[in-house]
Formats: C-alpha cells, structure tokens, sequence
C-alpha cells in the first residue's frame, strides 16, 4: 500500500508559477515511477508528466513541455512538479500516482495503482 498527499495547489494569475508536492508514505519510494495527472471539470484525467525511479528519465505532455519540471527526491519520498508560464487552460486539479518501475513507463491513467486526493490549480486570466 501506498499514500500520496498532494500539496502547493492554488489561485495564481496567468504567467506565474506554482510548485506542487507529492509526499508518499508505505513501500519503497525509490521502486516507483510517479507520474503527475490533471483532470478539468467535465474532462477525462491527463497525463502531465512522468519520472523515473531514478529520476534518469522524464515524459512530459506536450502541452507542457518548456513550462513544467518533475523531479524527484527520493531520500525525503517526495516528487515535484514546477509549473512555470501558468495559462488559464492549465486549470485542473492535479493528481500525483505511483507505478512500479519494473513495469516501464506509461501515460495513461489506467497504468497508476495509487493515487493522491489531488490539489486544486485554478489560473486567472
């Protein structure tokens, strides 16, 4: 069993910065891909982003990709994600889920086993 507790969700206006936080408690942090998802009201749950367990590689969304940093901290069981150039259209609530690293990389929600309760990210035009 894995928690995630997602926080650093907010209001923020468009062009500024958030950093969401994802503390995970239960097995072997460092055995788990973690991915970040959002899901905008009335839509399906979007792959963001993803990082390995050794945070040797990373997949981004394309809708992000220049704007959004994942990393990882594995000593202290916690994954990030920098969102830098918010735009109105990156309104979402984010979820943060755990994958075994065993099993590669994927971008769909379906391939997460543990998920957080997500945090609330609203962009202001």
């Amino acid at each position: 069993q894995v928690q995630l507790v997602e926080s650093g969700g907010g209001l923020v206006q468009a062009g500024g910065s958030l950093r969401l936080s994802c503390a995970a408690s239960g097995r072997t942090f460092s055995s788990y891909t973690m991915g970040w998802f959002r899901q905008a009201p009335g839509k399906e749950r979007d792959f963001v982003a993803a990082i390995s367990w050794n945070a040797g590689n990373t997949w981004y969304a394309d809708s992000v990709k220049g704007r959004f940093t994942i990393s990882r901290d594995n000593a202290k069981n916690t994954v990030y994600l920098q969102m830098n150039s918010l735009k109105p259209e990156d309104t979402a609530v984010y979820y943060c889920a755990t994958r075994p690293a065993r099993y590669g990389i994927v971008t769909t929600a379906g391939g997460y086993d543990y998920w957080g309760q997500g945090t609330q990210v609203t962009v202001s035009s």
